[in-house]
């Protein structure tokens, strides 16, 4: 009996819906919800006490004073007061989802460090120095005729766009990075500024509206039965509590609005203004007051560069677990390594981040050495370590002596020039081999 076989492609799409999604292999900080569906940061919980905060109030001034409202003004208006109030509440609710549980611009990570510009694979020994190994630490690119640099994420292996930054918190590089936000748990950057600004204002607005209708309040009370304001305000505690309560948010959210609105109006990031500061030099996004507020909220909103929902590629998970084919190294090899981007001081020696570089170092050098020691492996299927020259097994014990010494010596702060010592006396050791 004949039994057809599965096709290719059947095959691929078995294989593919075994794998995982990105969601579920995710390597920033991050927490994911309806399975990938939406995204916040490591501090989703801070969101709960922001509900809570919103919701609180609004529920004790609807039934301590909207509900008391509603027989003194004619018609409908008395009724008007809590649903617009509760209307207000959702629609701000809402916007403080859109800014926290979506993508606000994360770049996805490289699987390996970029290639160096004007790399052609060779030189003229055939292989590459250490120094022509090692990545820039920055570049230059040209924004609206004003150079911008631009800086290499050792996490995400990429250099950064223009105004992306990496965030320590969520672990990820972020476009147009304005801060991270704990009171929303998540990141602010390009495709969530704006929400997020809409929720500060209108939060802003629902503090002002709890405020003036308990002052209305008051007043009835007042004209009602022809008493003092301070002894109107004994009849009604909960309009004194709220009264308070809104006027402090008042001085945070609304003076957060007007903030942003400045910022909005020169078109920085609150990042640049605190780093870089527009006012000693000139602004190369800075298009206009009129032109900065409607490419905040006019433009159209980028898609996400990242599907979380999507299956992980067999291809990207060999990718993953893959070393760099090339061993470039990192800008900051041989270096105490610091988060100038978020303000961080260089991490010491003793760091584990340090031993991640000194093993990205082992196999860029390694492979020098691997690729050396396999044209003799492979010369002659008879071909023993034993039979080796003894001054080329020498040097290449002396070399793994010296590499396994760094890892050893850790415990210590070493200079860069050590570093580099250790490096060109590796990389000489290479270049004696007789075999080279």
């Amino acid at each position: 009996m004949y039994v057809p076989q599965p096709s290719r492609s059947d095959a691929a799409a078995r294989d593919a819906g075994d794998q995982p999604r990105v969601y579920q292999v995710w390597r920033g900080s991050n927490e994911f919800f309806l399975r990938g569906r939406f995204i916040f940061g490591p501090d989703v919980r801070s969101i709960f006490l922001t509900m809570f905060l919103i919701v609180a109030p609004v529920v004790a001034f609807c039934v301590f004073v909207a509900r008391h409202l509603i027989d003194d003004f004619p018609g409908d208006w008395g009724i008007s007061v809590m649903v617009v109030v509760v209307v207000f509440t959702v629609y701000d609710l809402t916007l403080l989802l859109l800014t926290s549980g979506r993508d606000p611009g994360i770049i996805p990570r490289n699987t390996h460090p970029p290639e160096p510009e004007g790399f052609d694979g060779s030189n003229d020994s055939g292989v590459q120095t250490p120094q022509q190994l090692r990545l820039p630490r920055t570049k230059d690119v040209i924004v609206n005729g004003i150079s911008v640099r631009i800086k290499y994420c050792d996490t995400c292996m990429l250099y950064r766009p223009p105004r992306c930054s990496h965030c320590s918190i969520c672990n990820n590089c972020v476009e147009r990075f304005d801060h991270h936000c704990p009171w929303v748990g998540q990141c602010i950057g390009l495709r969530n500024y704006r929400f997020f600004y809409m929720f500060v204002f209108s939060t802003t607005l629902l503090c002002l509206y709890v405020f003036a209708f308990c002052w209305v309040y008051i007043i009835k009370i007042r004209n009602a039965e022809s008493l003092s304001v301070w002894k109107a305000m004994l009849k009604t505690p909960a309009s004194i509590v709220l009264i308070i309560y809104c006027f402090l948010c008042v001085w945070f959210v609304g003076g957060l609005s007007v903030f942003h609105c400045y910022l909005m109006s020169t078109n920085q990031t609150t990042y640049e203004n605190f780093r870089y500061r527009y006012d000693r030099r000139a602004n190369p996004y800075n298009r206009g007051v009129l032109s900065n507020f409607l490419e905040i909220f006019c433009s159209r909103i980028p898609p996400s560069k990242n599907n979380f929902r999507a299956r992980v590629t067999v291809e990207q998970g060999l990718q993953q677990t893959r070393v760099a084919s090339r061993g470039f190294m990192s800008p900051n090899m041989g270096k105490p390594v610091g988060d100038f981007e978020m303000g961080r001081k260089p991490v010491p020696w003793d760091e584990p981040r340090t031993a991640a570089d000194i093993r990205d170092l082992e196999a860029g050098l390694g492979g020098f050495l691997d690729e050396k020691e396999g044209r003799l492996t492979h010369a002659s299927p008879d071909l023993s370590r034993d039979d080796l020259p003894a001054d080329l097994m020498e040097g290449r014990a002396g070399t793994h002596s010296r590499r396994s010494s760094w890892v050893n010596r850790t415990g210590t702060s070493e200079s860069v020039d050590s570093m580099n010592a250790q490096i060109i006396a590796a990389w000489e050791a290479i270049q004696s081999d007789p075999v080279h």
